[in-house]
């Protein structure tokens, strides 16, 4: 599907006039943000969150607002959506086992832009740990660590605290101005760009500033329900691990201290987002560049005595995921139909031109983008370990474990899925049919990986 010679909306609001034309191929702006959950001011799911910049990019082109991730952890996560191949066909299913064993550099979204003419850059995290092969990239920029010194106010193992500097002292601003040189350049080929923000991924050190955006007084808790976990199988109850983190936060007294951090962290995140859009808006690529925004899976606050992602919950699934497409999107575009970020890799081949790899295992979204309300008969699917599957409809979520335990939850009555049915009469058909979604490979887990998985920048400050 070619893109039509019409002015981008995205930049006709903002300001910019130049339309892309047939024979041009268009470029791409691929924003990669870890453990963001919903917490996003235009979802509607957080009052307390503030983030003008991802809401304006998401006033002019298309929002998700029932979009899931392939797996709730960074690893299999980034592994599937950026290879098009489920955990269960891979065997990735966890951050210690190496994508590496399971992937070849030819199956990266990256490298079929890169085969097809396209000049590639990034900087950030992309695939877990980085940037994956060098050879999937024309050009990279260099990470700097986190160097500021902290005022930490960690609870045990949910760390954060203040940052006793400014913006510049948190790696994630150097990628921003990385994107925003690259968009400032002058380009004689079509140009992925991928920015991969690590904010707001523990720890949550960011400047004072964006702490005092969200005061402590006026911190709100996540809606908890007492005996929430009394209804779930032990599988679940063993991934939600209410004796950790959650147990620790209650001990502490503290747990609005923690979520003032992540929502300081989001606020810091939005200001890099920012940054990034305003000089899109300036560069001369603003009429002809797809942008793509995705989280990489949620995070739960305490929400069924889980903190974290590791879970098939709705908290630990969803994430934003945001498409301008010049030509195609519309201003304003929101789509409730259920979509998972397998769709990614297809939708961009189809978007560019390029042939879809025939291992795609996800749907090309193009349909959704031009009318937000087309039909859409597809599930929205997570797996997190070997045959652990969860299905998320417009209703309903239907998660069934390796070993025989069920959830199912109406989302029409129960956005906190507080209630589980999955026992209750009536509903044997209903979970039959969602089980028809759930993925028929499941591989492995792929073995003689990482023992704890790959170290960032930012967990190892350094003095500059």
């Amino acid at each position: 599907m070619k893109i039509r010679p019409l002015f981008f909306a995205l930049f006709t609001l903002l300001g910019g006039s130049s339309p892309a034309t047939d024979s041009v191929r268009p470029n791409v702006l691929f924003i990669a943000v870890d453990d963001l959950n919903h917490w996003v001011g235009h979802l509607g799911r957080n009052p307390q969150t503030k983030t003008p910049n991802i809401d304006r990019l998401a006033k002019v082109g298309v929002t998700f607002t029932n979009a899931h991730c392939a797996a709730p952890v960074c690893n299999p996560s980034r592994a599937a959506l950026l290879s098009g191949k489920r955990p269960g066909t891979t065997g990735i299913y966890d951050n210690g086992q190496p994508y590496e064993k399971a992937v070849k550099p030819e199956e990266s979204l990256v490298t079929q832009f890169k085969n097809s003419g396209y000049q590639t850059f990034g900087q950030g995290k992309l695939w877990h740990g980085g940037l994956g092969w060098e050879s999937q990239w024309t050009s990279t920029g260099k990470e700097r660590p986190q160097y500021a010194k902290v005022d930490d106010r960690s609870i045990g193992g949910i760390r954060f605290g203040i940052l006793k500097g400014g913006d510049e002292a948190v790696p994630d601003t150097a990628t921003a101005t990385y994107g925003i040189d690259q968009l400032g350049r002058k380009h004689d080929q079509p140009f992925f760009l991928a920015l991969g923000f690590h904010k707001p991924h523990m720890p949550w050190n960011v400047p004072r500033k964006y702490y005092d955006l969200h005061p402590l007084a006026g911190i709100q808790l996540p809606p908890t329900l007492t005996g929430d976990l009394d209804d779930v199988p032990p599988a679940g109850v063993k991934m939600a691990n209410p004796a950790g983190d959650h147990a620790a936060v209650l001990a502490s007294g503290r747990w609005k201290e923690a979520v003032q951090a992540y929502l300081a962290s989001i606020s810091y995140l939005d200001g890099q987002i920012g940054r990034v859009l305003d000089a899109l808006e300036k560069s001369p690529h603003r009429g002809n560049t797809i942008i793509c925004f995705w989280g990489d899976h949620g995070w739960n606050l305490g929400e069924k005595e889980h903190w974290r992602k590791f879970s098939l919950w709705e908290e630990s699934t969803r994430a934003p995921f945001i498409w301008v497409v010049p030509g195609l999107t519309k201003p304003g575009g929101v789509c409730a139909s259920p979509v998972d970020f397998m769709s990614v890799y297809p939708t961009l081949c189809g978007l560019a031109g390029i042939a879809r790899p025939g291992w795609l295992e996800g749907h090309n979204l193009q349909p959704l983008l031009a009318d937000p309300a087309a039909p859409w008969d597809d599930a929205a699917v997570t797996t997190f370990g070997k045959n652990n599957h969860a299905v998320r409809t417009v209703q309903w979520r239907y998660i069934r474990y390796a070993d025989g335990g069920e959830e199912l939850y109406d989302h029409n009555i129960d956005r906190y899925e507080w209630t589980n049915l999955a026992s209750s009469p009536g509903h044997a058909d209903l979970k039959k049919e969602l089980a028809k979604h759930f993925p028929t490979i499941n591989h492995p887990a792929v073995q003689g990986g990482r023992k704890d998985g790959p170290k960032t920048t930012e967990t190892l400050p350094t003095k500059p």
